[in-house]
């Protein structure tokens, strides 16, 4: 747009300007010149996701036609970018007949490539063609699960949007369809006077996603897939409502014409892409079967990748003189098929639901199904995720079920049919017990889970607690990492982490890859680990929520073990940063006997600890939060960071504005300038020092 025009224009038409009232002429050209700057970069942001103007400028001009459009109401067009927010609601949807019907297409069974073969087969005989004639050309394209919609355009305006119906009188919804923002409301000139464009209006995922996102937080039921919700925000009696609800327009043909617009389907998407149509970009022209079934095949691997659902791929032969000589039989076009993927949902009955139990002590239902073919592959079992999902779903044993599978992704049960129930079913109730060990299992209720709380003594959670128990920041066991582990579990030489206390060079020397000397240093490292600290022996634990400066809190807080075994909720919360949710998680850790039995055992092996003695408080460290960067001169960062810790302050890893004191040493990076930035005080290695001294 022409900068002193509009800066002159906006002058001219300001609410406060002196100047004489603007003719209708004037007006409208301005309206006109706005119209066609909305609409293209409209069709810049939506279609070819490239916009030219910041958000600001298109709502300035926005604004700025919505206001000439309540002074000037007759100048205002039909063709409107202010109509895409929609206009009132109506009470019914009126039904229009299509000018040309909107036929179904034939639907290949087969899902292999003898579905490509079949339909070309039937193509050439109907062409009267021989083996040795040339192969017949196809346009090649994506099968949109959406929702078949005609637009009809008049004089290059938009004026009417049916849906298919039933193929001969579909439902009008021309105020819904004008909110879609990737539907151009005029078009271009030298478009035919009648023309009727036709294609598929979609969600796609990430706007499924957000939607279904919004029907939650009000209280309201999900859509089941994104066909579903298109179809629901299509036809809802509010404009208004589906203008907030992101819907989607993908061209892939022509009604009623009233001139010819190309000779080939292929060059129809072409033009329909120049008129400003979204066409989807993974359309093809090829020659023979052997194309069809490769674009079929590579449709299929690229599937999950696309941001929009399809269930399948349509050939169409590309010649429009030769659709014409095939014609139809019975109401499907012989030129055209679609070939379809395996389907991605099936119904199936939940005979029975078993809990898995996992690594981390989250158990988890699954429904054991009775076996159905669905995404390619025969399925028997689906995650249920946890009790609030089976609560939402509605789920009995015995219930008739919808399972989805896309792709490689893990069957799911996606909804519930209780119209089928026959009295017989049953509700699942979640075990008091983990099916596992028998330790007792408690509702997580930050996360929705129920946990086992057998964690030290639990097989399910067996080789997690191993490795977290001989990590750095535990006991510190040198050599014994994963690989050793699994070694030890498979051999059976160890159950819960006393175990690692009572290995042997005999037991060791079994081991694949495992010599004298690798032993002798293993069982070093074991020996040496005894000797550690309160922090580190809770942290090691692997106590669900105790992270390494928790469990300094309350070694530091408690001061002994036993004192911590027998805390109540109300004393933990004392603790600094220790909330009801950390709180529960250590009452249940400690209450179970099989951890209690696996920590008497560690005791009894020879780990210990100096007694944690009660410090001064250093009212100028204690409670402060430090921040450390660069090299120091005399110490390490760790080093400096356990100084700090032993007196109480907290040693955080990025500066925000409660960051007391950034701690800089040589080549201090981009933590320095920030903390500059936000006046946080900036020391160094002596005044820390000077500090910690009190």
């Amino acid at each position: 747009m022409n900068k002193q025009m509009t800066d002159t224009t906006l002058d001219l038409f300001s609410d406060n300007s002196d100047q004489a009232t603007e003719n209708d002429e004037s007006v409208a050209a301005r309206m006109s010149a706005l119209a066609k700057d909305l609409e293209r970069w409209n069709y810049e942001y939506y279609v070819l996701d490239a916009p030219s103007v910041p958000d600001s400028e298109y709502d300035k001009a926005f604004q700025e036609l919505s206001r000439l459009e309540k002074q000037y109401p007759h100048l205002k067009s039909k063709a409107s970018p202010t109509e895409r927010v929609g206009g009132e609601a109506r009470s019914d949807l009126r039904k229009v007949r299509h000018a040309v019907p909107m036929l179904s297409i034939h639907t290949e069974t087969d899902f292999e490539a003898e579905g490509a073969r079949a339909f070309d087969e039937r193509v050439r005989k109907a062409l009267g063609l021989s083996d040795t004639d040339e192969a017949v050309e196809y346009d090649v394209e994506l099968k949109f699960d959406g929702l078949a919609m005609n637009l009809r355009y008049e004089n290059g305006l938009l004026v009417s949007a049916a849906t298919r119906g039933d193929g001969l009188v579909g439902e009008d919804v021309t105020a819904n369809v004008k909110t879609i923002r990737t539907i151009p409301l005029r078009l271009p000139e030298g478009v035919p006077e009648v023309l009727e464009v036709r294609g598929e209006v979609i969600m796609h995922k990430t706007d499924f996603e957000r939607l279904n996102d919004e029907q939650r937080l009000d209280g309201l039921k999900p859509f089941v897939n994104p066909r579903n919700a298109a179809a629901g925000c299509l036809r809802q009696l509010d404009p208004k409502v589906t203008a907030k609800r992101k819907l989607s327009f993908y061209a892939y043909g022509l009604g009623e014409v009233s001139e010819a617009v190309a000779s080939t389907h292929s060059g129809i998407l072409d033009q329909l892409q120049k008129w400003g149509f979204p066409v989807a970009k993974e359309h093809q022209v090829v020659k023979g079967w052997q194309a069809l079934a490769q674009f079929h095949d590579w449709v299929k691997s690229i599937r999950q990748t696309l941001p929009f659902e399809i269930d399948g791929v349509v050939y169409k032969v590309n010649s429009l003189s030769l659709q014409n000589q095939l014609g139809f039989i019975s109401r499907e076009p012989r030129w055209a098929c679609a070939h379809k993927y395996p389907p991605e949902e099936a119904l199936t009955i939940v005979e029975d639901i078993d809990v898995q139990v996992g690594r981390t002590g989250k158990l988890t239902p699954v429904a054991r199904l009775k076996p159905v073919f669905v995404g390619g592959v025969t399925v028997s079992n689906a995650t249920l995720h946890n009790e609030d999902f089976i609560a939402e779903l509605g789920l009995k044993i015995g219930d008739t079920v919808v399972v989805r599978r896309a792709g490689d992704v893990i069957p799911e049960i996606v909804r519930v049919l209780p119209e089928r129930r026959q009295g017989e079913e049953k509700d699942f109730v979640m075990p008091s017990h983990c099916p596992v060990c028998g330790s007792e299992t408690f509702r997580d209720e930050e996360e929705k889970d129920t946990r086992c709380t057998g964690g030290l003594f639990c097989p399910a959670q067996r080789r997690e607690s191993l490795v977290h128990f001989a990590s750095r920041l535990a006991l510190n066991i040198d050599g014994l990492g994963e690989k050793v582990i699994d070694q030890l579990l498979e051999a059976n030489l160890i159950e819960t982490p006393a175990d690692l206390y009572r290995l042997n060079e005999e037991k060791l020397l079994s081991l694949e890859r495992f010599g004298k000397k690798s032993a002798s240093n293993l069982l070093t490292a074991l020996q040496n680990s005894k000797e550690t600290t309160l922090a580190r022996f809770i942290y090691a634990l692997g106590i669900r929520h105790v992270g390494e400066s928790t469990a300094r809190d309350l070694a530091s807080h408690f001061r002994n073990l036993e004192a911590l075994m027998l805390a109540k909720p109300e004393e933990l919360t004392q603790v600094n940063d220790v909330g009801e949710v950390i709180a529960q998680s250590i009452v249940h850790f400690f209450e179970e006997p099989h951890n209690r039995e696996v920590i008497k055992n560690l005791l009894d092996e020879g780990i210990h600890w100096p007694q944690v003695q009660s410090a001064a408080v250093n009212e100028k460290v204690s409670g402060k939060t430090f921040v450390l960067t660069g090299t120091l001169p005399s110490m390490g960062r760790e080093e400096a960071k356990a100084l700090l810790l032993a007196q109480g302050a907290k040693v955080a890893s990025s500066v925000s504005k409660k960051t007391d004191y950034v701690v800089a040493g040589a080549e201090a990076g981009s933590k320095l300038e920030k903390a500059r930035s936000l006046s946080v005080a900036v020391i160094d290695e002596a005044k820390m020092l000077e500090l910690l001294k009190g």
